[in-house]
């Protein structure tokens, strides 16, 4: 044998162990895939030539505290196309564009995808499926789904908000539970030829959803009612920008209502400007005025720097302070400290701040929560704002001590009040009562949370009472006043920061009212607030009213019995006044245009509202002296204004 014979052996040798060993793993790997592991094979083959389609889960219903449906999803259907099954395109587009509202020519496109799952509309209206079914299309067929339906419209739907299409939840209660509202999806099945072309007999169910957990609010759909009716009427009555109310239980700090205005039906939200979805109560800060001289009163009684019986001289309505002069809307002298919050003096508030000093009273804001948010369970919360003592100037402090230089939200406002209205405890509010699955089994619960002690019980006690003599004859909050109640409260007239110059507003104002009933024992605190009132922009006169209805419808409701005979007002109550006046640039006319500049108004017989229009439409801070009708001016009608003059009426009862 030849050496090129031997080297040809080898070589057939060689390839043909070659060939074995190729054999030999291509036995094994088919061994493998066909029986060690062809579960797995095969369920990667399925989901080549297989198409899943997600259904949306169903969510929870949310409730209200006595078990009332405020959320639910209701089973609609929603309509796909098979567009391998289309006849006649052009007919059939225009007949389901025409059942459905949808344009002619999307309709027209999707049925010559020549896909066999595709959809056409989704949770449509029974109106929508029933001339769908009528057609009696083969192409098109029907699916289970759920769509979210809010059954009582525009009630609670800024605490409720909405979900989407997802359907998530994307505002309010829903979009803070989402995770627990939301169920678990579900899935249909279509066969795919390699192409992605559909092929087999049409859809086949592949996991059903299932629901979510289900929510009960602490909010009462009746009391909530009751608020947004009263508030949207009150709002339209002085054609106010916007406004919000809350009602909170003070001994827990559930929220009983929580209200805003302008308001919306969740059912179609995307009809509304997102402005209308915001739930007022929690996101919106102002500078609360007069509200928060409760609050300096609390901490200054408390801290011992003033006792209840102490008088304090009120310089007759005019006190310097950095530069600045302060201003009462009477000449007060001296005055015992709850006479301060009864007629709402700024310059007696500023000497109590002074007295209390920056310190303490930074201490005790922070502690009654504000400058923080409160932690309701809510999203978009806002902590409102406040700086640190360091930084406030002489003027800074006067002006806290009265609610100016600092913003709130009502939510803190209200939680603060319900501290003095329980005893001295600041209480977590909170919306949502329990989460419980299908079963009723309670998955979460929440529960009355202290957040901390402010003031002690006795000058809790005290506060209280000092604000129920607020709404009794020659106080400013008599109009808050509820037949049967003795009422407690403070009004609250707040101007605005002019964004263009940076200074306060000459004609836009926040007013508000916060109060508590009934004073002996309270069982409701409710805050009401109002954003840019037309003409009569008072507290005492645009918040105070929309109180006294809300606090008696709720408390005829609640079934809380009668207990005082209360003074109710028979004259309009005494008004606050801007602690800086502005009298509409009166400087600046008195020095352009001399005894030209501005002149005084005939207020001659005017009743006491009707010089409170003639304040709002002229601008002057004209004082008011006794009630009934105007007898004397001064100046004289038509005599010029001196700036930094004083401008009083006197008013009597006809004779």
């Amino acid at each position: 044998m030849d050496k090129q014979e031997k080297w040809g052996r080898y070589r057939l040798r060689f390839i043909g162990l070659c060939f074995l060993l190729a054999f030999v793993l291509i036995s094994v790997r088919a061994f493998s895939i066909q029986v060690l592991n062809q579960e797995e094979w095969r369920k990667r083959a399925e989901r080549q030539h297989q198409k899943v389609i997600s259904l949306a889960p169903k969510r929870g219903a949310i409730f209200d505290a006595h078990g009332e449906e405020m959320a639910l999803s209701v089973e609609v259907d929603s309509i796909y196309v098979d567009a391998r099954k289309v006849v006649d395109l052009n007919g059939e587009a225009q007949a389901l564009a025409k059942a459905l509202t949808l344009p002619v020519a999307a309709v027209k496109a999707k049925l010559s995808s020549g896909k066999s799952f595709i959809w056409l509309k989704r949770r449509v209206s029974p109106k929508e499926s029933d001339k769908v079914k009528e057609l009696k299309l083969a192409c098109a067929d029907f699916i289970k789904e759920h769509r979210r339906y809010y059954p009582n419209a525009e009630i609670g739907a800024q605490v409720i908000g909405f979900a989407g299409l997802d359907p998530e939840g994307l505002e309010g209660v829903e979009l803070r539970y989402d995770a627990m509202i939301l169920g678990q999806s579900g899935y249909l099945v279509t066969e795919k030829d390699a192409l992605g072309r559909g092929m087999g007999a049409g859809v086949q169910p592949l996991q059903e959803q299932s629901q979510g957990y289900n929510v009960y609010l602490t909010l009462d759909k009746n009391l909530q009612y009751i608020a947004e009716k009263e508030l949207a009427a009150g709002i339209a009555a002085v054609q106010g920008k916007s406004g919000s109310v809350v009602v909170i239980d003070p001994e827990t700090g559930r929220v009983l209502a929580m209200a805003s205005q302008p308001d919306y039906n969740p059912n179609s939200f995307f009809n509304y400007k997102p402005a209308q979805w915001r739930n007022r109560a929690i996101t919106d800060a102002f500078e609360p005025g007069s509200t928060f001289k409760v609050f300096l009163i609390a901490a200054a009684l408390n801290e011992g720097v003033i006792k209840a019986s102490q008088k304090i001289d009120c310089e007759n309505g005019k006190l310097a302070v950095g530069g600045k002069v302060i201003h009462d809307h009477r000449p007060y002298g001296k005055l015992q400290v709850d006479e301060i919050l009864k007629f709402s003096s700024n310059v007696g508030s500023a000497k109590i701040g002074k007295a209390l000093e920056r310190d303490n009273y930074y201490r005790y804001i922070r502690d009654f929560g504000f400058g923080e948010q409160t932690g309701i369970d809510l999203p978009g919360e806002a902590g409102g704002l406040i700086r640190k003592p360091s930084d406030w100037f002489e003027i800074d402090l006067a002006a806290i001590s009265f609610g100016q230089g600092l913003s709130v939200t009502p939510i803190q406002l209200a939680a603060a009040t319900a501290a003095i209205a329980n005893g001295g405890y600041l209480m977590k509010p909170y919306v949502v009562d329990k989460v419980v699955d299908t079963n009723g089994q309670v998955i979460k619960k929440n529960s009355p949370r202290v957040v901390r002690q402010v003031v002690s019980n006795d000058v809790a006690n005290r506060v209280r009472q000092m604000m129920g003599q607020v709404t009794e004859e020659g106080g400013t909050g008599t109009m808050a006043a509820v037949p049967g109640y003795r009422v407690g409260g403070k009004t609250g007239t707040a101007q605005k920061v002019d964004p263009v110059t940076g200074g306060y507003s000459a004609d836009k104002r926040v007013s508000s009212f916060v109060g508590l009933v009934p004073v002996d024992d309270p069982r409701l605190v409710i805050l009401v607030v109002v954003d840019e009132p037309e003409g009569k922009a008072y507290g005492g006169l645009v918040a105070a009213p929309i109180f006294s209805r809300i606090a008696a419808k709720s408390l005829h409701y609640l079934k809380v019995p009668a207990t005082a005979s209360t003074y109710v007002a028979s004259t309009p109550p005494s008004v606050e006044v801007s602690a800086f006046p502005l009298n509409k640039n009166l400087k600046a006319a008195w020095n352009e245009n001399g005894h030209e500049g501005v002149r005084m108004p005939d207020c001659q017989g005017q009743s006491y509202r009707q010089v409170l229009q003639t304040m709002e439409r002229t601008g002057l801070n004209i004082q008011l002296r006794g009630s009934g009708r105007v007898v004397e001016q001064s100046p004289r009608p038509g005599e010029p204004i001196r700036y930094e003059q004083e401008v009083w009426v006197k008013l009597a009862p006809p004779a």
